[in-house]
């Protein structure tokens, strides 16, 4: 696995510090847009130093890896995601379903620790 986009999970697990062990095989991580505003959100309701260790994260994500935007090719997928969530009794949240959509509309395998994206049609995931 050369490239892969990493979910939010992953990248709030390496903002703590937590043991995430990465497939070795992967070379670069990319991010959804969808993951960088949940960043900002975490930022903004956070406090005191909390809010500032979230900041520093933030600016290390931005300056790490590439972020992939929520574009025209992203629209198809999140609409199938959400369709058939809904058709099979299962509620996908909105981000979730930007950041699959992210993930196939790139052809990239998701890593993620969120067990909610198991079982995605079209979406090939990681769980580490």
């Amino acid at each position: 696995m050369r490239r892969a986009l990493l979910d939010t999970s992953i990248v709030i697990a390496f903002g703590r510090a937590d043991d995430v062990a990465l497939p070795g095989s992967l070379e670069e991580g990319a991010i959804s847009a969808m993951t960088l505003c949940e960043l900002h959100q975490g930022v903004l309701v956070a406090e005191g130093h909390e809010q500032a260790r979230r900041l520093a994260m933030l600016a290390a994500v931005e300056r790490e890896h590439e972020v992939l935007p929520i574009d025209f090719r992203i629209a198809p997928g999140y609409a199938r995601l959400i369709s058939i969530g809904r058709s099979g009794g299962r509620k996908l949240q909105t981000a979730d379903a930007l950041i699959a959509a992210t993930a196939a509309a790139h052809d990239l395998p998701l890593l993620t620790r969120d067990r909610d994206f198991e079982g995605l049609e079209g979406v090939e995931v990681v769980l580490v």
